[in-house]
Parts: C-alpha cells; sequence; structure tokens
C-alpha cells in the first residue's frame, strides 16, 4: 500500500511585499501606479513612515508579475507569508481569543481593502504561521490563500 504523505503548511501561502523606500512626495503614488498600469491590484496595504524612510506592506493579486516589476523597477523589497482571515467585525474577540489560548503572539495586522462579500479580510503576521492557521480553523474561521485571493 503507497504512503501517502503531506508537507508542513499549507500551499500557495498569502505573499506580502515589504517595500523600502525614501519617505517623499509622491512615491507611494508611483509604486501603485507601476502595479495598476501592469495589472497587478493592491488588495492590502499598509505604510509605516519615519521621517527619511518608509516602509510599504501591501499583499496584491499577483505576486509573481508584482515582484517582477519590483525587480526590474529597483525598488528594495522583501517578502514574508501571512495569514490572512476572513472575519466580521463581532467575531474579532473570539479571534483573538483563538489566537491567546494557542498562546500566539501578533507581529502586526492590517486589514484588506472591503471585500466584496461583505466579510473583512485581516493580514496577520505571526509568529508561527502554521499554528496560527490551525488554531483559527479549529475556531471555525477561514484562512484564505494566495488563490483564493487571486484573480
Amino acid at each position: 500500500m503507497p504512503t501517502e504523505t503531506t508537507t508542513a503548511g499549507r500551499p500557495d501561502p498569502v505573499i506580502q511585499f515589504s517595500i523600502f523606500t525614501p519617505n517623499r512626495l509622491g512615491r507611494l503614488h508611483v509604486l501603485i501606479g507601476l502595479l495598476g498600469t501592469s495589472g497587478v491590484h493592491v488588495l492590502a496595504l499598509m505604510v509605516l513612515d519615519t521621517t527619511d524612510s518608509s516602509i510599504i506592506r501591501l499583499v496584491v493579486d499577483d505576486p509573481d508579475r508584482a515582484r517582477d516589476l519590483l525587480v526590474s523597477e529597483g525598488f528594495p523589497f522583501t517578502e514574508s507569508k501571512l495569514i490572512v482571515v476572513e472575519v466580521i467585525s463581532t467575531e474579532l474577540n473570539r479571534l483573538m481569543g483563538a489566537l491567546l489560548e494557542a498562546e500566539l503572539n501578533i507581529n502586526y495586522l492590517y486589514s484588506f481593502i472591503p471585500h466584496p462579500q461583505g466579510k473583512s479580510l485581516l493580514a496577520l503576521s505571526m509568529e508561527d504561521n502554521d499554528l496560527a492557521d490551525q488554531a483559527l480553523r479549529r475556531h471555525q474561521f477561514r484562512t484564505l490563500k494566495q488563490t483564493d485571493i487571486s484573480r
């Protein structure tokens, strides 16, 4: 009888780009314009700034195309994997409780641009994505993969 193997974690994780740029007037406009004119849609966005520099964190519907554009246009960036969870505002306390029960720390979170089906999506940077995914699913939260949010 053949042995079936599984890989740890879920395939096709949601990719976040953290783009490092000088804090200059119009830089965000240039970046969003570059992506948009190439058919890449920004689904979630967070900007952290200091006097001199900014980190633009974003999730897009086509990470492969976005990566190619960022490289070709010379934007320094890193990539990381996120947990994306579907939630309604009245479930936030239950969601936080599920993560607390699993003793998981949230590094940061931000919301997606509104979801057409009425539920919001939260992007979570966690200390352990696999454990967070398991804890959220155990508490009946729907977590999404990149294919769920891509066109």
